[in-house]
């Protein structure tokens, strides 16, 4: 009489799916950035005080690139967790976004107030 298999259980795909949308989620939002930091420094007008538009754009761009890396980060390891049964990580990807957001928005008015 041989044993009876032991069946991994198999992972929803509807989670895996969910995780995908959030992944590009955050992808849109990382290309917002990047098309919002290109707008800026390409078609703004230039502020009065040198560089104020140029670190506008920088900054965009710089959390751009932060939300794309951290958002592959995020999904594999939401994934590895979903395929092992553990618990799902914290993230630290909406307050990096928040304070980033809360610095160019700050950025972009020291510069309004300036010109």
């Amino acid at each position: 009489m041989t044993a009876p298999e032991t069946e991994e259980p198999q992972l929803d795909y509807r989670f895996t799916l969910a995780n995908e949308r959030t992944f590009l989620a955050w992808m849109r939002t990382a290309l917002g950035l990047l098309a919002g930091g290109v707008a800026v420094h390409e078609l703004v007008r230039p502020f009065r005080h040198h560089g104020v538009r140029t670190a506008v754009g920088m900054a965009c761009i710089v959390l751009a690139v932060i939300i794309a890396v951290g958002a592959y980060g995020r999904w594999r390891k939401v994934q590895a967790a979903m395929e092992s049964g553990g618990v799902l990580p914290r993230t630290v990807m909406v307050p990096i976004l928040a304070f980033g957001i809360a610095v160019i928005a700050a950025l972009a008015s020291i510069g309004l107030l300036m010109s």
